[in-house]
């Protein structure tokens, strides 16, 4: 039999601050809308994140809730975490087998494609480059190179910036920052894939929407706004209010 664990001390603000983040909770899950600049794991020095901040809906028994997926750092939008390992198996299948539906926005800057929409069928590499790994768009028959499909559609254009929806059918590391460079368009903020803060002061890049089956068997659809700096940005570029 399992012992209790101790239930892991948290700050009220900090408890405060992680459930003013969430926009769904039942008793399999939860669901934030992460800040740009939130770590979702830690790691490398990060002091805290959103697992961290987990520990506020940890139960008397000292388990708390799981992450099942992830967004970089600097991306916004919506996390689901499971409050149970049940729902936690059930939630990792449905990415696992591409099931769950994600939809981010993206502000890019470049030469933007002719066509409305499209789709990016390019399969991706891990590199290590000064320390950091980041993705490259992999030769045919490039060891260690995994598919990666991002659909894509412009939803609004003024000059070489534009607002776009993206939906990748794969879950790879950095998926639509590569992707959208390797289009020609890199994401606005992005230091890695793009000019950094040349366009913006953080990646523009908000996970907008996830749909997704409850573990209790239901499909749900979980939606987060875009939050106010990548709105006004978007309004400085000419690309119109954003529903």
């Amino acid at each position: 039999m399992t012992r209790n664990r101790p239930v892991p001390a948290i700050d009220p603000a900090d408890a405060a601050f992680v459930r003013s983040l969430l926009i769904h909770e039942d008793n399999s899950v939860l669901v934030f809308n992460k800040p740009s600049g939130l770590a979702v794991q830690g790691g490398g020095g990060i002091e805290a994140s959103l697992d961290s901040l987990l520990a506020a809906f940890a139960k008397s028994n000292g388990k708390r809730p799981r992450l099942v997926h992830r967004l970089d750092q600097g991306t916004s939008g919506v996390v689901i975490a499971a409050r149970t390992q049940p729902a936690a198996a059930r939630l990792s299948d449905e990415f696992a087998t591409r099931r769950a539906k994600k939809v981010y926005l993206a502000l890019v800057r470049g030469t933007l494609p002719e066509a409305a929409s499209g789709v990016i069928d390019a399969p991706l590499v891990k590199v290590e480059e000064g320390g950091r790994p980041r993705m490259l768009v992999a030769a045919p028959g490039r060891k260690g190179a995994q598919t990666a499909t991002t659909s894509w559609t412009i939803l609004a254009s003024s000059g070489d910036v534009a607002l776009i929806r993206a939906e990748p059918e794969t879950g790879r590391m950095h998926q639509i920052r590569a992707h959208m460079s390797h289009l020609g368009c890199p994401i606005l903020g992005d230091r890695l894939y793009g000019r950094g803060e040349k366009g913006a002061a953080r990646l523009m890049l908000h996970a907008t929407s996830l749909t997704i089956r409850h573990p209790e068997g239901k499909e749900m659809t979980f939606t987060a706004p875009p939050p106010g700096d990548f709105i006004q940005r978007a309004q400085e570029l000419g690309l119109g209010p954003i529903a």
